[in-house]
């Protein structure tokens, strides 16, 4: 089932990489904190590439001015992550997480069988903010679509202050 308003982040364990690949618990990235996490299918892609992760790095300054860390999900490894990192020219502070397996992303409710293009089980496209790791709203694409995880829309529809 999918994860709804008002639910709590589901414990797991993501990796990153820096200075090799590093464990993080979703407690420790969302604890504390006012997070958008926004999930694309796969890095490389093509509108993850041209059009998703442009458009946060592009709005990194708006989501720091307001107090809110950003997090960018694939079910990818960190070493895939790693290098789209560096191909986007993503800021250190655009955290990027490596959900290899899925499991995270099956948590959520929010995967995506892609196995008819070869991808096999991914992420939907989408963008969720959370306040100490409960979730204040979800924006889940509709097949195909980019519109409602995109930067702008998020930022227009983050609470105010």
């Amino acid at each position: 089932m999918t994860i709804q308003v008002g639910e709590k982040i589901p414990q797991a364990t993501l990796n990153v990489l820096r200075d090799g690949v590093q464990a993080v618990d979703t407690r420790e990235l969302f604890g504390g904190k006012k997070v958008v996490l926004f999930a694309v299918p796969g890095a490389f892609t093509p509108t993850c590439s041209a059009k998703h992760m442009p458009g946060y790095v592009e709005n990194m300054a708006a989501f720091r001015e307001r107090g809110i860390e950003v997090a960018c999900l694939s079910v990818n490894d960190a070493f895939v992550m790693g290098a789209w990192a560096k191909d986007q020219d993503v800021p250190a502070d655009l955290h990027m997480l490596a959900d290899g397996n899925g499991a995270f992303t099956q948590a959520l409710g929010l995967e995506l069988d892609a196995t008819a293009f070869g991808m096999g089980l991914r992420a939907k496209r989408f963008a969720l903010y959370a306040e100490d790791g409960v979730v204040k709203q979800l924006h889940v694409e509709a097949p195909g679509e980019f519109k409602v995880s995109a930067a702008d829309y998020v930022l227009e529809h983050l609470p105010a202050g």
